[in-house]
């Protein structure tokens, strides 16, 4: 079967060849007609799995439309290129393919096609390199935005906050969320804004600023229905505990299923928020001192335990 798809492949080659050879009656090549014949020896050679011979395949497919000024075919090419090298476990290389595909794209005015492109891309290099991942996002994100598509805008610049989060990349985080909650304030997806309230509360008391964090909590209470709401309620409890250096207060927030729950970056900031100066944080903690107390004395000679726990 392997054997067969093979021949059929290298016969399509033969006709793409074809297609290129002028003469005295044909003055100009078949880049189209090639283009064909490449995209079907592409395929023949992805089916017998000899998935370099397929990517190449693709490339000339790609470089055969260029020619032929068909930007959208040859973006596809690039893109299906860009796969036959994931199938072969070169990721980077194949990202970079699939981000000339959606360069491409958006030449060619197809700029929803170049999100998708770029968002898919994110998907793949995640597993491997958060770093770039983030990049495509956000790249993915822009090309939705210029297009007035905050919807999709939103959700791939929340992909890239949570990656932000988990590359501890606080202060870009910071700035990610404050970008998502507009947009979503923008197509008045109110419910959404008041979790990325939440999700901002929890990265600015990591980042150690208090007033950022009450601030967003505060510019809140604009957007309809957000005060008195359970989000709203358990930030305002939140913050009054943290400023008062209540460790079991804090906990019982961050332990609440309001936050546990959230996506898993965001639950995980909450369940290893600490009070400033204080011991712990966690329920079993806070009995050790009386509440308040946590963040003046230093450590009580008996509590060697959590001594030089993180603040």
């Amino acid at each position: 079967m392997a054997a067969q798809k093979i021949n059929e492949a290298h016969d399509h080659i033969a006709k793409a060849e074809k297609c290129l050879k002028t003469s005295m009656t044909k003055w100009k090549p078949d880049y189209d007609g090639a283009a064909s014949e490449m995209a079907k020896a592409a395929v023949a050679f992805k089916n017998a799995k000899q998935f370099e011979q397929a990517k190449d395949a693709y490339l000339m497919e790609a470089e055969y439309h260029t020619e032929n000024k068909a930007l959208f075919h040859a973006a596809k090419a690039y893109e299906q290129a860009g796969m036959m090298l994931k199938d072969m476990k070169k990721m980077p290389e194949a990202i970079q393919l699939i981000e000339k595909a959606s360069i491409m794209y958006v030449e060619n005015g197809t700029s929803g096609t170049a999100g998708i492109a770029l968002d898919r891309a994110g998907k793949l290099i995640e597993p491997i390199d958060l770093e770039k991942a983030v990049d495509l996002y956000q790249k993915a994100a822009s090309v939705f935005e210029n297009e007035d598509r905050l919807r999709e805008a939103a959700e791939l610049l929340g992909k890239a906050s949570r990656l932000l989060v988990r590359l501890r990349r606080l202060d870009e985080a910071a700035v990610s969320l404050q970008k998502e909650k507009n947009m979503y304030k923008e197509i008045e997806n109110y419910p959404t804004c008041f979790k990325k309230t939440i999700a901002q509360v929890l990265v600015h008391l990591h980042r150690g600023d208090f007033v950022a964090a009450d601030k967003c909590v505060r510019e809140s209470y604009s957007l309809p229905g957000f005060s008195g709401s359970e989000d709203c309620v358990s930030m305002e409890t939140l913050l009054a505990a943290f400023d008062e250096q209540d460790e079991d207060g804090v906990s019982r927030v961050c332990n609440s299923p309001l936050l546990k729950y959230m996506d898993n970056d965001y639950a995980k900031l909450a369940i290893s928020l600490k009070v400033p100066g204080g011991g712990g944080g966690k329920k079993k903690k806070p009995p050790v001192a009386p509440q308040g107390d946590s963040a003046g004395p230093p450590p009580a000679e008996e509590d060697d335990d959590y001594e030089g726990g993180l603040c």
